[in-house]
């Protein structure tokens, strides 16, 4: 099957939106994909914000991203946005390090009100990076995911339903190669 990396834009190590991601790497896991996982706080802090394209943890980085057949990019939203620490990274990638790959955006965050960010915020830097196919992205609120005290997640059910069905519907994009026209 595919290769996926699945990125996690929290600054935060036990955030929902990791736990979120690890939890969704799994079913793609089932469904016989490989899955890298990359949790962008993880990189060194005076390579993202030094812009140190470089710097051996950003150039892993970047090459995880190359030889990714799909992109998993989780983020919690902030001020109707993404992660600064997400957008640190992208600024990092080469300009069309997205090209020929599927993309499925997925965010967390507190109120409804901010469900729109996927599609205004995040959605066009994908695209301008060359996403060959972003699927339809999906916005979980922060209180249909519950954390239990072995750090084991559980999902509202309409919310772990329609999870199900994104993923499913990334799974099924994955097993998919756009056919280029060629040029006249």
């Amino acid at each position: 099957m595919a290769t996926v990396l699945s990125v996690s834009g929290s600054p935060s190590a036990t955030s929902r939106t990791v736990r979120l991601l690890r939890h969704l790497d799994q079913r793609l896991t089932a469904q016989g994909h490989d899955v890298i996982p990359l949790d962008v706080r993880a990189l060194p802090a005076e390579a993202l914000l030094g812009a140190d394209v470089r710097h051996p943890a950003i150039t892993r980085a970047a090459e995880l991203f190359a030889r990714a057949d799909g992109v998993l990019i989780g983020t919690p939203i902030y001020k109707a946005s993404y992660s600064g620490v997400l957008k640190a990274l992208l600024d990092l990638l080469p300009q069309y390090a997205l090209t020929g790959k599927t993309v499925l955006p997925l965010a967390t965050g507190g109120s409804t009100a901010h469900v729109l960010a996927i599609d205004y915020a995040l959605r066009p830097v994908l695209n301008s990076m060359g996403a060959a196919h972003i699927v339809q992205g999906w916005f979980t609120l922060d209180k249909d995911i519950t954390v239990r005290e072995d750090g084991s997640l559980t999902l509202a059910p309409a919310t772990a339903e329609a999870l199900g069905q994104v993923v499913d519907q990334f799974s099924a994009a994955l097993g998919r190669t756009p056919v280029l026209a060629a040029a006249s």
